[in-house]
């Protein structure tokens, strides 16, 4: 199974939306990365993401870049900034029979779940709004997880705008 992850893009702040939907360069940012995603030929068997309007639109601009039924992502709150990273994990494991799932979620549950997925001790990954990595794994619960890449918001957007 192939997990990928994304941190969602820049939102607004409270007082312009108290749900702190994704700014119009928050959109821009996970619009390049969506479309650099397409340009890497992946597709996602499932998409799911946080309950958090930021993180929805997230999944929302991936899912329409890539093809994906909008209204077959999964919604949880296992993916929220402060779930533990045994709740998402364990939420995976009922779609062991999905080959790539892609999450749009954020700090720091994601870092949390990547280092979850990979190791027993802390690891470190960074991420950043708009960024992408994918772990391969082979089943779950896991703490031998593979990084299979880590890209930023960044060089996906020069793979976007490649010809």
């Amino acid at each position: 199974m192939e997990i990928y992850m994304m941190q969602h893009g820049e939102a607004l702040p409270k007082e312009e939306d108290p749900e702190r939907g994704l700014s119009p360069d928050g959109k821009r940012q996970i619009d390049l990365s969506a479309k650099a995603l397409k340009r890497m030929g992946l597709g996602f068997d499932l998409i799911i993401c946080s309950p958090k309007k930021r993180a929805r639109q997230t999944a929302e601009i991936v899912a329409k870049e890539l093809g994906y039924p909008i209204d077959k992502i999964e919604v949880s709150p296992d993916f929220k900034p402060l779930s533990p990273p045994a709740d998402a994990i364990s939420y995976l494991k009922s779609f062991v029979d999905k080959g790539r799932i892609f999450i749009a979620g954020h700090l720091p549950s994601l870092a949390e779940i990547a280092s979850e997925l990979m190791s027993e001790s802390h690891i470190t990954i960074q991420f950043q709004m708009g960024c992408v990595c994918c772990i391969d794994v082979e089943e779950l619960p896991t703490h031998k997880g593979k990084l299979m890449w880590h890209l930023t918001p960044k060089q996906l957007a020069l793979i976007a705008s490649s010809q």
